[in-house]
């Protein structure tokens, strides 16, 4: 099997370190083992993302010496992908529509004193879960802002089964979505979510290795179940470890990590970028 891998990056600000640690590292896989190396830009959130930064970061990893296989996929040119996928799910029953704010969701949080938490905190309480057919359309007609797609992970589950994937540096997984509750997989101004169109378009492109930083490890639990309940071909996992700075923090663009940009316009070559990224010259 040819490996195929992918560098995802979202245009919301200019990339540093820790993306150029997380591209090089899918970049080195591909050529050192005669596969392909694909670009994806991760543009679904307009109120974020920037066309400067969509051509910023393309000089970036041109500079850094990458070069990527084919076209660059970019995610706002397939929203009938996502769509296809989401009347899939809809089709088998597995997502439902959520009317919470998130001051709804918080206040039931707190009311409860232990709610459920995963590893990125408090779960979905399920205020809307259990909903009737009926009770849902009549508050679909009066949802003057919309409402979001979740999905329904202990269903989904019942219908797919057990789960295992693997990790290149943890080895198998057996496969825990329910860590992270009903995830919103759409919104009525983000027709899709991360979580679904990564799956989604891993899929499309053939990635046969989805090289990502390990801050991302609990969320394959849910990609998994995303890939069971669309049929979707099974790829294998290499969550690798974060940059972090002086503080023990991994970088970050909110937190002002450094950009490649700024260490380019100082000077330094692209070969001392690449040794910081943690890929010195062999």
């Amino acid at each position: 099997m040819t490996l195929i891998t992918r560098f995802a990056p979202s245009p919301t600000g200019l990339l540093h370190l820790g993306h150029a640690h997380s591209a090089l590292s899918g970049w080195t896989a591909a050529r050192t083992g005669g596969g392909r190396f694909l670009l994806r830009i991760e543009d679904i959130d307009p109120h974020r993302c920037r066309p400067g930064f969509d051509a910023a970061l393309l000089e970036d990893l041109a500079w850094l010496g990458l070069d990527w296989d084919g076209p660059v996929r970019r995610q706002s040119q397939h929203m009938d992908d996502y769509a296809a996928a989401l009347a899939r799910l809809e089709d088998r029953g597995v997502i439902y529509p959520c009317f919470c704010s998130r001051k709804e969701i918080a206040a039931e949080i707190a009311a409860a004193g232990h709610a459920p938490h995963g590893p990125d905190g408090p779960l979905y309480p399920g205020l809307c879960r259990h909903l009737t057919a009926d009770q849902r359309q009549a508050r679909m007609a009066r949802a003057a802002d919309g409402w979001a797609l979740r999905l329904d992970v202990d269903k989904a589950k019942a219908l797919a089964g057990p789960l295992r994937w693997f990790d290149r540096a943890r080895g198998w997984q057996e496969a825990t979505p329910e860590i992270l509750g009903d995830v919103v997989l759409a919104r009525k101004h983000t027709p899709t979510s991360y979580h679904l169109s990564v799956t989604v378009d891993d899929a499309l492109q053939g990635i046969t290795r989805v090289t990502r930083g390990e801050d991302l490890f609990f969320a394959t639990h849910l990609h998994r179940l995303l890939q069971a309940l669309l049929d979707l071909p099974v790829p294998e996992w290499h969550h690798h470890g974060l940059l972090t700075n002086e503080q023990g923090e991994r970088l970050s663009k909110r937190d002002g990590a450094r950009s490649l940009r700024s260490l380019r316009d100082a000077g330094l070559p692209a070969a001392a970028v690449r040794a910081m990224a943690g890929f010195p010259p062999s």
